[in-house]
């Protein structure tokens, strides 16, 4: 007689917040090798004035292209530009809420070793029944940069912070010249603001999203790197 199957437990549900860079991109890679949990959407802040991921600046149908490339659902966490700390508090605590009323119970985050941002999550989180979890936390980002780019992860940096990083950076890939090119002082994975990126093709992808670099801006004290949908340049030229 056969022996019965032993039922394994349900996964546990979780959202991953999801800058659109290649830290969150690396934190859903490693979820998913875990296999300890489920990953069930993407949280993002979307600018909605310019219709924009909040500070990285990546175009919102590049952040639609994404989502669909890695399969998942966006929760994009509308909030306004400028955006006081309490609008923004009050924007992702509703989405906290949705997500616990959905059955979701975790927010997967991409940190890598800044305190005061893990501990201001974890103190956002406490009570809501919604756990946070760190699954790149501690890694050596010099190791994890290294490891990014050899195992495929392509990324683009779409900001950079100039008062850190020269503003010819800003629209380069993210590769192993650029780590060979950084200034010393600089954080490889740019954890302390130095840069922000765009992901757009690596292991955690289905397939890649097509960018291309456009135009180059200093807005508000940073730099940005206006990513395109590869080719929407040649169709805008084009004529009817």
């Amino acid at each position: 007689m056969p022996e019965p199957r032993t039922r394994q437990p349900a996964k546990a549900r979780a959202l991953l917040s999801w800058s659109s860079g290649k830290d969150s991109a690396w934190a859903l890679h490693l979820l998913r090798l875990g296999g300890e949990v489920e990953v069930v959407g993407l949280l993002t802040t979307v600018n909605e004035t310019h219709a924009r991921v909040a500070m990285h600046a990546v175009r919102a149908e590049l952040l639609e292209a994404q989502a669909r490339a890695v399969g998942l659902p966006l929760w994009p966490v509308p909030i306004p530009h400028p955006c006081s700390n309490e609008r923004y508090e009050a924007a992702m605590g509703a989405a906290v809420a949705r997500a616990r009323d959905e059955g979701i119970t975790a927010i997967a985050f991409g940190d890598l070793f800044l305190q005061d941002i893990r501990r201001y999550r974890e103190e956002r989180l406490a009570g809501t029944g919604v756990a946070p979890l760190f699954p790149v936390w501690g890694i050596p980002t010099h190791a994890l940069a290294e490891e990014m780019v050899r195992a495929g992860l392509k990324a683009r940096l779409t900001c950079v912070d100039p008062r850190q990083l020269p503003a010819s950076f800003a629209g380069r890939e993210f590769d192993a010249q650029l780590l060979a090119d950084l200034p010393a002082g600089v954080d490889p994975c740019g954890e302390r603001g130095e840069f922000h990126t765009f992901a757009c093709d690596g292991p955690m992808f289905r397939r890649p999203v097509p960018v291309q670099a456009g135009p180059v801006v200093e807005r508000d004290g940073f730099v940005f790197a206006d990513l395109l949908p590869a080719g929407a340049a040649e169709r805008a030229a084009s004529p009817a």
